[in-house]
């Protein structure tokens, strides 16, 4: 029980936070004297004097006075609560506690019965102002006592007293309430400094005339121990100019510094020996983390940066690839594909006899006439693909040839675990960012990031040049094609093995048991223009070969390679080099295949239908019998000078479809291949000639050689491989990429310009890449000006090249000429070369007067 008495005063106006606190007052003018009971005495005290301090906002005692902090009388996790709003000010939460107080259930709880509790009556105190710090979890306590007892015996009584019968509150029932005996000045401030386990203690002086000298470690543990455990005590550096000085305090609890804090701020400690007192001042400071996990990680980017590209390779593999995987099954099964749905399948069956697309009818028939002569082939790779051949199936012909119809539209028709790969966008695509991509693209592939791995090799550069050591998250162009290709081999496994069934007489078998005893149920893998543009990407083409051989191998999947280039066995045999092919080259048509090719598709033209009452679908031309006989003896002689390229045949055939008798459709198809020629082969510049019409990529031979074959095929259709390789202008040829004659050979042969026949296995002849440009050549020979023209650069180049020899003999006389004796043996060199010269200088005399002659001709001719 508190002794004595409580009066307040009342002035009827509410008081600010750092107003006045409410206490035994003199004469006041506006005071009235409230005789209050023992119960509401305590809160009348706690209600008045929530805000203490005049203006100032520090507590001062009488000199008959006391104050005592009593702690742990409210949560401290209310401490951000009251700091911020809506709360203004301490008052309004203690308004709300006195309800709580007054409420049933709330008095033996609340905070005002703990400090009720915590005072016995047997101590002799009295009790004149209560001061809450809600921020802090406790309140201040101000008391009178008889001058018989000091207030430091008191605070031991009631420190014995709650030892042995300690008060927990319901929101800490692990710790009791706790008193300390104010010893300095306490500020009370409503700032947002929330309680900390560390105190900044600064050392002020006492008064102002004094230096406050800067306390020891020995001393500030003496004085702070008492209110509980630290853990350090760090003083200021010897080297820092920060005024005033200060130390940190670490206590091992909060509510420990908070005591501390409220107790000793503005304490004066003399320390012995020392003249002048120092004042300490305290405040909370934030305790930096020492972040020991980070800092080990950033001072060892040896072992960290490793580890956490393992990690991130490990996460893309085990989120991202099942994601990949599913759609390579996705793209090759056609699931997403509207053409493979049900409702499309539905509609075209339902207005197949009213939206009939008659060009790609009339195609078809076409392509179904020439596959009919070619059977026996046909059957041939579809029996293949029901064997169990560890080997690649190779079908090889020129462009134009029908490889790629003849595949998908007759062997694999029907077929829906079918993925083909076009590695002609993958090769044509610029830089590794768009290869990527189009490879990707190519096999359903997806997601792809193709952008972040720029971004990786940035990341990865930066951390080499920093810390010396490669990162590894980028990854070059090889790797990132292995991991795409490797990740299709798993889906195609999926697919070959996704109509398998446990009901299955041989479920016990493995996966690849089962594959190898039912070839029929692999997937099939068609390789289209491949070795496109070789001498480009070659990695790309490797790395094929290497997948197709382990799929083979592995009976995942069957491969078929649809290619233009002769020499694909080099670069397959690496991947298989113990297994023979099975090869199947596509050529020319026969005149015969290819007349009936022509007419299979004027007479599906012509063949009425359903909707022949239609005039808009009907473009077929009314034309007399002995026209149309005209037009079939016109297309004899057509199809001879056309050749059997089966593009070229159904370029004619849609002439012929329009209207265009058989001589004026292939006479324009020459035309136009000979105005082609002349465009991409001997009018091209030097920056960039041939590359678009060759497609491969550099350009490696001149215009005066591919002139000098047009030339010489013109005349005689087929020229001997070695006897080019003696002219002048392949053998010593001023144009530095022209300079190798096989290699400008095999840069025109693969730009389609000629074909090189083979012969046991070494070239031998050179014809035409294509019928129709045979007829070209000749029309481009029959040409005047281009022949003056031509031939002008023919000879002017020839002219040069005796120079260039003129030019070595001369030297070379010139040394002998310079020795002060000439041996006879120097005289039959010097014949020789003297003859030499005579000879070139009378071949530049022709060139020269034939190059008269061409000009000329030039001069005159439009």
């Amino acid at each position: 029980m508190i002794p004595g008495r409580i009066l307040l005063w009342a002035t009827g106006r509410q008081s600010s936070p750092l107003l006045a606190r409410c206490a035994v007052t003199p004469n006041h003018p506006n005071r009235r004297l409230l005789p209050v009971s023992r119960t509401s005495r305590i809160a009348r005290a706690w209600e008045s004097n929530a805000a203490a301090g005049e203006k100032t906002g520090h507590i001062e005692a009488a000199p008959n006075e006391s104050i005592l902090f009593f702690d742990n009388l409210f949560p401290l996790k209310l401490s951000p609560l009251i700091s911020w709003r809506p709360w203004q000010t301490e008052t309004d939460v203690t308004q709300l506690l006195n309800k709580f107080e007054s409420s049933s259930g709330g008095g033996m709880l609340g905070p005002i019965n703990l400090v009720k509790r915590a005072i016995s009556d047997q101590i002799p105190m009295k009790v004149t102002d209560i001061i809450p710090r809600l921020k802090d979890g406790g309140a201040f306590v101000k008391f009178t006592h008889p001058n018989e007892i000091t207030a430091a015996e008191i605070e031991t009584k009631l420190a014995d007293l709650l030892q042995k019968e300690p008060i927990k509150p319901w929101f800490n029932p692990f710790r009791g309430i706790k008193i300390g005996l104010v010893q300095g000045v306490p500020w009370l401030e409503d700032l947002y400094r929330l309680p900390k386990s560390r105190l900044r203690v600064e050392f002020v002086q006492a008064t102002d005339a004094e230096s406050p000298p800067e306390l020891s470690q020995e001393t500030l543990y003496s004085v702070f121990r008492r209110y509980g455990k630290i853990s350090e005590i760090t003083s200021q550096p010897s080297d820092s100019k920060v005024l005033p000085k200060f130390a940190y305090v670490d206590f091992v609890l909060v509510r420990d510094a908070i005591m501390a804090k409220n107790c000793l701020h503005g304490f004066k400690v003399h320390e012995q020996g020392i003249k002048n007192a120092t004042r300490l001042r305290l405040s909370y400071e934030q305790r930096v983390k020492a972040h020991n996990i980070w800092n080990w990680f950033t001072s060892h980017p040896r072992i960290v940066i490793p580890i956490l590209a393992g990690f991130l390779a490990a996460f893309t593999v085990v989120v991202f690839d099942p994601i990949r995987e599913y759609f390579v099954k996705a793209h090759v099964q056609k699931t997403f594909e509207f053409t493979n749905s049900r409702f499309y399948k539905w509609f075209k069956r339902q207005t197949s006899d009213i939206l009939t697309f008659r060009k790609n009818k009339s195609d078809q028939a076409g392509l179904n006439a020439l596959f009919t002569h070619q059977r026996g082939l046909i059957e041939g790779i579809q029996n293949s693909l029901l064997e169990t051949v560890d080997t690649f199936v190779v079908v090889h012909g020129p462009r134009g040839s029908g490889k790629r119809e003849l595949i998908l539209n007759q062997v694999l028709d029907g077929r829906s675990n079918v993925l083909v790969v076009d590695c002609k966008p993958i090769v044509e695509a610029r830089g590794e960012a768009g290869t990527i991509k189009k490879l990707a693209l190519e096999v359903g592939y997806r997601p792809v990031f193709s952008w972040a791995n720029n971004l990786s090799s940035l990341v990865d550069l930066a951390v080499q040049s920093t810390t010396g050591v490669k990162a590894g998250f980028s990854e070059n162009l090889e790797s990132q094609v292995i991991k795409i290709l490797q990740t299709t081999a798993a889906a195609l496994e999926g697919v070959s093995l996704d109509g398998r069934k446990k009901t299955d007489s041989d479920a016990h078998l493995s996966a690849d048991a089962y594959l190898e005893a039912h070839p029929e149920r692999r997937a099939v893998i068609v390789i289209d223009n491949f070795l496109h543009r070789s001498e480009e990407k070659g990695i790309i083409y490797d790395k094929i070969a290497d997948w197709a051989a382990a799929l083979v191998q592995s009976n995942i999947a069957h491969v078929i390679f649809l290619t233009n280039d002769a020499s694909y066995s080099k670069s397959l045999s690496k991947a298989l080099p113990d297994r023979v092919f099975q090869q199947v080259t596509l050529g020319d048509l026969s005149p015969d295949v290819a007349k009936k090719f022509v007419l299979s598709n004027l007479e599906t033209e012509a063949r009425p239908t359903d909707d022949n009452n239609d005039e808009a679908a009907k473009p077929q031309l009314v034309v007399s019998e002995k026209q149309r006989h005209k037009d079939l003896k016109e297309l004899d002689e057509c199809i001879e000078a056309l050749g059997g390229r089966l593009t070229d045949l159904q370029i004619l055939a849609r002439r012929l479809k329009i209207g265009q008798s058989p001589k004026k459709a292939v006479a324009e198809i020459i035309d136009q291949s000979a105005s082609e020629i002349l465009r991409m082969f001997l009018l091209a510049n030097k920056s960039n000639g041939g590359e678009g019409a060759a497609g491969a990529g550099e350009k490696k031979w001149s215009a005066e050689q591919a002139w000098f074959l047009i030339k010489e095929i013109a005349q005689k259709e087929s020229l001997r491989y070695n006897e080019v390789l003696l002219a002048n202008t392949f053998a010593a040829s001023t144009t530095p990429a022209a300079a190798s004659g096989e290699a400008a050979l095999e840069s025109l042969a693969n730009a389609e310009l000629i074909t090189i026949k083979t012969h046991g296995g070494r070239p031998q002849t050179i014809r035409a890449g294509k019928p129709v440009y045979q007829a070209a050549f000749v029309k481009l020979f029959n040409d005047i000006v281009v022949k003056a023209r031509m031939d002008l650069a023919v000879l002017t180049e020839l002219a040069k090249i005796e120079a260039k020899t003129i030019d070595k003999v001369e030297n070379e006389l010139s040394l002998l000429a310079s020795l002060r004796i000439q041996p006879y043996q120097t005289a039959e060199r010097a014949n020789y070369l003297l003859a030499k010269m005579q000879g070139s200088q009378r071949k530049i005399i022709a060139y020269e007067a034939e190059i008269a002659v061409l000009k000329g001709v030039l001069s005159h001719e439009a």
